[in-house]
């Protein structure tokens, strides 16, 4: 850090919470529960959600969107997962993710922030790229 100032980063405890709620959240889009979804970002017209192929500022869009999606095919694997921290209020996840028999690679990226109904994600970002046989039984 410059200056003298310090940060914590990667505090167990914050690590912790941040791995649960990300798992909640994980929970919830495989098992195609809309309204748990949406609960886990920041209820904000600040929002922003990119997609593969879409795009929702606010809120409001991240929900129409979500309820407007269907089920993601069975078997979704995460892999590579990663998350860091810093300080107790902010953390960004990272994480790849594959289809049985899919032929892409998907990459996801949450920025979350600790509010006072607790951890709510405040942006995130999925894309997929081909596979490139990097990923775990590939």
């Amino acid at each position: 850090m410059t200056n003298g100032e310090r940060m914590d980063v990667d505090l167990p405890q914050t690590v912790a919470e941040v791995t649960a709620a990300f798992a909640g959240y994980e929970e919830a889009l495989v098992s195609d529960d809309h309204e748990s979804i949406t609960g886990y970002f920041w209820t904000s017209p600040d929002t922003v959600r990119f997609g593969i192929a879409d795009r929702q500022a606010g809120i409001e869009e991240i929900r129409d969107w979500r309820r407007q999606q269907p089920p993601f095919p069975p078997g979704r694997k995460l892999f590579d997962t990663r998350i860091s921290t810093f300080g107790t209020d902010y953390a960004v996840v990272t994480t790849l993710f594959a289809y049985p028999g899919g032929n892409a690679v998907g990459r996801q990226t949450q920025s979350w922030t600790r509010f006072p109904v607790g951890w709510r994600i405040v942006s995130a970002h999925v894309s997929e790229v081909p596979d490139d046989t990097s990923r775990p039984g590939a």
